[in-house]
């Protein structure tokens, strides 16, 4: 059972040395139906982004991590609160410092690549976000920031190392 209520507030986030929010986020991604790997993982892949809750350009789902729970816990509410999806947590694509546009200070973002497994049909913030599953060439070109290319890129070629490491042992 999912809860169908995104947290709230921002007592409970955790900062920064210098007072900015931590922020965690990821980047759900699935393998095209019928669609082989082949050498192109970039192909073979789509990811899933969202509108931002006032609906301008498409972002990757990321929020607050709070002190009451663990990092995978953290990434795990985003996916399901902003985009309604479930999934196995892979690797950690990197972490970036973007500059809060609302708050104009200095924000650390981390983000993890997400094998999505479960798309629910109701989720906390389906009334103020859309979800669209795009190429991974489609969110390059949506991508709003420089560091969700670069988390993007590194999802990519950490599939493609899987993929080759996978068919060398077979």
């Amino acid at each position: 059972m999912v809860c169908m209520v995104s947290r709230q507030g921002r007592e409970l986030q955790r900062k920064t040395k210098t007072g900015g929010r931590l922020v965690v986020g990821c980047i759900p991604y699935k393998l095209k139906e019928g669609e082989p790997i082949g050498s192109r993982i970039d192909e073979a892949i789509e990811v899933l982004v969202i509108s931002s809750q006032k609906g301008h350009g498409m972002m990757f789902p990321k929020g607050g991590w709070e002190e009451d729970e663990t990092i995978d816990q953290a990434v795990a509410r985003e996916a399901i609160e902003e985009a309604g999806v479930c999934g196995i947590l892979q690797a950690r694509l990197g972490c970036w410092n973007y500059i809060s546009k609302r708050y104009n200070i200095v924000y650390e973002g981390v983000m993890y690549a997400l094998n999505v497994t479960n798309e629910l049909p109701m989720w906390p913030e389906m009334n103020v976000r859309n979800r669209k599953w795009v190429s991974v060439a489609e969110a390059r070109e949506g991508c709003q920031h420089k560091w969700m290319t670069d988390a993007l890129d590194r999802l990519v070629s950490q599939l493609s190392m899987r993929c080759m490491q996978e068919t060398a042992m077979a």
